[in-house]
């Protein structure tokens, strides 16, 4: 059954970011900043988040680098040879990938098992649909062992129609980046600058790592997210609980940190990886985050169920009905919110 999140909105046009902040004379942690707890909603820029933690406690980042994974190529089919950009998504256990194949800026359906693309370097060869009921991603072998190397030479990064041209692929890492594996940039941690993350930590805000490597985002409307790749390490799970049991509160920054590590909840953290197929929503509401930092979400998306298992529907719908009237930009080069439970 399919679940709709309560937040309903309309986004004009003229809010998606269609740029880096950077490109617009910002540097990227002066970005706007919601602040939305309860009834009361606050209206400030990034680099003064600080106002709005406590000492003790914690923010959950996500380490997971983005790769440049989209890379043009040659669809061979029964019918002739046609021009496509292929989305690398997920790595899976046995080598190979999780592709999307896309034209024109909107995903392809009509492949078949053993059609192959060209592409730099080798050919990709489209195995068997990754889901049952479609045809829109594909396990598929890869044209190279290494992947992450063969998209360093190859790939750029992921873009879609509202992001007006190509950008540098450094534009798309977060000042925690340190594993590559993410199709897509874990983009709630991107406006923290390594001044800003000193200036936390000198206020007694504390910083641990955690780890989902992002597939792609396409699926936007209704679709509950993909089983993705995630690790919860000892040293981050004591620090979890020591957080709780103390009176702070645990801060994920973003949605794929929540994911991670309500994963590990049993109920308590404990260290532990792998994939996870959860999906927070009414029937599952986040039980370790206190709050979230996180970008403006599109319309229907997955990602505002989470929002609401985490802080409820009302303050969503607060948040972006004051977001909306603000001015804020939506999506990865846009402007963040950082939502509590009160």
């Amino acid at each position: 059954m399919t679940v709709h999140p309560q937040t309903r909105f309309t986004l004009p046009d003229e809010l998606n970011a269609v740029e880096p902040p950077e490109a617009r004379g910002l540097a990227r942690d002066q970005v706007k900043l919601l602040v939305a707890e309860g009834a009361s909603v606050t209206h400030t820029r990034f680099d003064r988040i600080g106002e709005h933690l406590r000492p003790g406690d914690l923010l959950l980042v996500n380490t997971s680098g983005t790769l440049g994974a989209a890379v043009d190529g040659s669809w061979i089919t029964g019918s002739g040879v046609a021009p496509v950009v292929v989305h690398f998504s997920t790595a899976l256990d046995d080598g190979n990938w999780v592709v999307e194949l896309r034209n024109g800026g909107l995903p392809l359906f009509g492949g078949a098992a053993g059609d192959q693309v060209e592409l730099p370097e080798g050919v990709l060869t489209l195995l068997e649909p990754y889901e049952p009921s479609g045809r829109r991603l594909w396990r598929a072998k890869p044209p190279a062992a290494d992947v992450v190397n063969y998209l360093w030479r190859n790939g750029r990064p992921i873009t879609y129609k509202y992001v007006g041209k190509q950008w540098p692929l450094a534009l798309y890492q977060t000042v925690f980046a340190n594993q590559p594996g993410s199709a897509e940039m874990p983009s709630a941690g991107r406006p923290f600058s390594f001044e800003l993350v000193s200036q936390l930590a000198a206020a007694g805000v504390l910083i641990a790592p955690i780890l989902l490597h992002c597939g792609v985002s396409s699926l936007e409307s209704h679709e509950p997210p993909l089983p993705e790749r995630y690790e919860v390490s000892e040293h981050t799970a004591r620090l979890v609980n020591w957080t709780k049991a103390n009176g702070g509160r645990v801060i994920a920054v973003g949605t794929t940190a929540v994911r991670a590590i309500e994963s590990a909840a049993r109920p308590e953290v404990v260290a532990s990886k792998g994939w996870t197929d959860l999906v927070l929503g009414p029937d599952h509401p986040a039980t370790v985050v206190d709050g979230l930092i996180t970008g403006m979400h599109a319309p229907e998306a997955s990602h505002l169920l989470l929002l609401e298992s985490v802080v409820g529907g009302d303050v969503v719908q607060r948040a972006y009905d004051a977001a909306l009237e603000h001015s804020y930009l939506w999506h990865e080069f846009g402007d963040v919110s950082l939502l509590l439970r009160q």
